[in-house]
């Protein structure tokens, strides 16, 4: 039978179609594991501090972004691919979680808070928020954030303490960590 390759002259090479396919399988591979460890965390979260939420917000660029995995007490708080109050998230508060900076409201109706995040928490019903920075070495990755919904909460060192570790140990995972 004759050599037909002269008449696919783009077609790659076996050994770059393979080095091709091994990253989508890597890539695949990795992707998956982080969505793993981000649902085990989010969830793992939620039950302990009995949170109404507990969510992913991950910025896909500089300072826009949204909510990539959330654990619920009720389906009826999604908020799953919200993208945020891009309005209000600025360079100044940017900077603040670069800095290792967090963020626990105990009650959104009378802490002092600027008004646009006022606004955007009541909007997607929260009276309590913990946010805190996933950091990784190129910087700011994302944020985790538990929200109760139905009353305001005294957030406790001990929980803050727990969601910045469970943040700290996200932003160590290779599948994040190097993204």
């Amino acid at each position: 039978m004759d050599d037909l390759s002269h008449l696919e002259p783009n077609r790659p090479s076996s050994s770059t179609e393979s080095q091709w396919l091994q990253r989508v399988v890597d890539r695949l591979c990795s992707n998956l594991q982080r969505d793993t460890v981000v649902r085990e965390t989010t969830l793992q979260l939620q039950q302990q501090l009995q949170a109404d939420r507990v969510v992913l917000y991950y910025f896909f660029r500089p300072w826009k972004g949204q909510v990539v995995s959330e654990a619920l007490s009720d389906r009826e708080l999604t908020i799953l691919g919200s993208t945020g109050a891009d309005d209000c998230f600025n360079d100044e508060y940017a900077a603040l979680y670069e800095a290792g900076r967090y963020r626990a409201i105990d009650d959104t109706f009378v802490d002092p808070i600027h008004e646009c995040h006022r606004e955007f928490l009541h909007g997607i019903r929260v009276r309590a928020n913990l946010a805190v920075p996933i950091l990784i070495p190129k910087g700011l990755w994302g944020l985790l954030v538990a929200h109760y919904c139905h009353g305001p909460h005294a957030w406790l060192p001990a929980e803050i303490e727990q969601v910045r570790t469970s943040a700290k140990r996200l932003a160590a995972t290779p599948s994040i960590c190097e993204s």
